[in-house]
Formats: C-alpha cells, sequence, structure tokens
C-alpha cells in the first residue's frame, strides 16, 4: 500500500467508524456529513504523500487547499496537522526513528504556510493568542508556534512531545487488533479510551475545561460498565454497553454538537495511519470500509 493509499485509508476508517459524538455514515452536523469526509480523505493523501520531499509547510497548506476545493468546508484541518510531520518521516525510517527529526527541523518558513493553510481553512474555537496569532506573519519556526499552542491544544502539543500520545494509543490499538475485534468496533473502542485518558480539547475550548473533563468522565464510565466476563475494567475484550453508548453520543451531540470532541477524532486518524505506516495492523480493504459505510447509512 503507497502512503497516499495509507493515509485516505487511515481517514475512512476514522471517519466510517461510529464513534460517540462524530459525524460517520449515520450522522451529520448542520454543515457536515460523512461524504464531506469521504471526498477529504481523498483531497489530501496525495498532497501530504508528497511531504518528504515539498517539505512540511508546504504539504499542509496543499491538503487544506486541496480540501477547500474538494468540500468547500473545514472537514479535517486538525487530521492534516497531525498526518503530515508523519507522512513527512522518510519511508526508510520508522515513526519513533525519523519523527523527531522532523519536527526539529521545522522553519519559519513551514510556520508561514501553516499559518496561512489554517486561516484558509476558517476553524472555530481558535481564539487569540497573545503572541505568535494566527492572524500575524510567524516570527518563528512551525515547532516554536506549536509551543506556544501547546497547553490549550492537543495536536500542536504532539509537535512538542514527539507525538507521544499517537504512540501511546497506538500500541493501544495494536492490543485490540491482537484481540481479533471487528475493526470498527476497534475504532469505537479506541476513541472511547482516548477520550477517557486525555480530556478534548476541542471541547474545553468551546465549552471550558469542566465540560472537557466531564467528557472524558463519560467515556471512562463506558468503558468500565463494558461486559468484559470478568475481565478488569478497560479490557479491549468484552461488549459494549450499547445502552451507555446511545446515552454518551446523545450527551455530546446536544447544545448544538458543541461538546463534539473532534480533536480526539483527529488524533484517531493519526493513529491509525501510524499504525498502517509501520505495518503493525492488518487494516480492511478499501472495499470493506465502503461496504460498512453503505451498511450504516
Amino acid at each position: 500500500m503507497t502512503p497516499a493509499e495509507q493515509i485516505e485509508l487511515a481517514c475512512l476508517m476514522e471517519a466510517t467508524a461510529r464513534k460517540p459524538g462524530n459525524v460517520h455514515p449515520a450522522a451529520a452536523f448542520n454543515d457536515l456529513d460523512y461524504n464531506d469526509f469521504v471526498q477529504a480523505a481523498s483531497a489530501i493523501a496525495r498532497p501530504l504523500a508528497t511531504a518528504p520531499d515539498v517539505g512540511l509547510g508546504r504539504a499542509i497548506f496543499d491538503a487544506v487547499q486541496a480540501t477547500r476545493t474538494a468540500t468547500g468546508t473545514n472537514v479535517n484541518l486538525g487530521i492534516v496537522l497531525l498526518l503530515a510531520p508523519l507522512t513527512a518521516v522518510p519511508e526508510s525510517l520508522s515513526l519513533e526513528q525519523g519523527l523527531h527529526q522532523v519536527l526539529n527541523q521545522t522553519t519559519v518558513a513551514d510556520a508561514e504556510q501553516v499559518y496561512a493553510a489554517i486561516r484558509l481553512a476558517v476553524p472555530g474555537g481558535l481564539g487569540e493568542a497573545a503572541s505568535q496569532d494566527i492572524s500575524q506573519a510567524p516570527t518563528v519556526t512551525l515547532q516554536q508556534a506549536m509551543a506556544l499552542a501547546a497547553d490549550r491544544d492537543r495536536i500542536a502539543e504532539q509537535y512538542i512531545n514527539g507525538f507521544d500520545l499517537v504512540f501511546q494509543a497506538r500500541r493501544q490499538l495494536e492490543k485490540l487488533f491482537a484481540d481479533q475485534l471487528d475493526w470498527e468496533e476497534a475504532m469505537i473502542r479506541l476513541f472511547l479510551w482516548m477520550l477517557s485518558q486525555w480530556p478534548d480539547t476541542l471541547i474545553a475550548r468551546k465549552c471550558g475545561p469542566a465540560v472537557a473533563q466531564e467528557a472524558s468522565s463519560r467515556a471512562a464510565a463506558v468503558i468500565n460498565r463494558t461486559d468484559t466476563n470478568g475481565k478488569s475494567p478497560g479490557s479491549t475484550s468484552g461488549t459494549i454497553n450499547e445502552q451507555l453508548l446511545f446515552e454518551f453520543d446523545t450527551w455530546l451531540r446536544a447544545d448544538g454538537h458543541r461538546r463534539n470532541p473532534g480533536t480526539t477524532a483527529d488524533l484517531v486518524a493519526a493513529t491509525l495511519f501510524a499504525a498502517l505506516r509501520d505495518g503493525l495492523i492488518t487494516a480492511p480493504s478499501f472495499d470493506d470500509v465502503r461496504q460498512r459505510a453503505a451498511a450504516i447509512r
């Protein structure tokens, strides 16, 4: 599978899985639906795959521009920002071997192109920064700019800590696939586990840290009430309690979808790509994912 195919498949798997509070084939927002994510997945695959050749900033800008052209919306800015450093690692190296070098070698030019990409995407809930605000021309490298936002944005944090969360989540994903779970169930379990561990920073920016923490507590409750046949809470096996999952989904979608855990969903996509890229899981085929989407609708 080529890097572009890995990017597209990871995005399709993440978007198709019926994760609570998110868009999927059977659930849409007023301004966003599943088809937008499908088109965006195809649009960003080739631009991001060129990152080793054109550089991080250029790949991010081209991917965001391709998304705007294909969908006219800000569908996947977070996913693009997460996937670009991962795709920039030379294919001869594992992600853990090559990622720090990619991150440490970012430039002011990279920051300029990423700032332009973010302005093009027009994302909601950014707020204003005291230094290096997105409305201004950056004077620092991309990694330094991300450091200034790391305390309020989980995606920016990955640029500083070497994608530590993504690598932790990838190990959890390997366990889920080792248990031979259905791939969609593995995605849902991974999402719940990640949200239970790390409060979603998109929710925090829109609704405040207390609501973000409540979302994490509710995700943990769903995990802990899963029927694991006598195994410890949070086990990767067992049956998800569908009633609790439904109630959690309903709570997240209330208040005009302001509690949408979109950052966690973006991190799921990055985790999937990281696993596919290093050959750590056996993923479904594109046809399998499309058939699942058709069955869900």
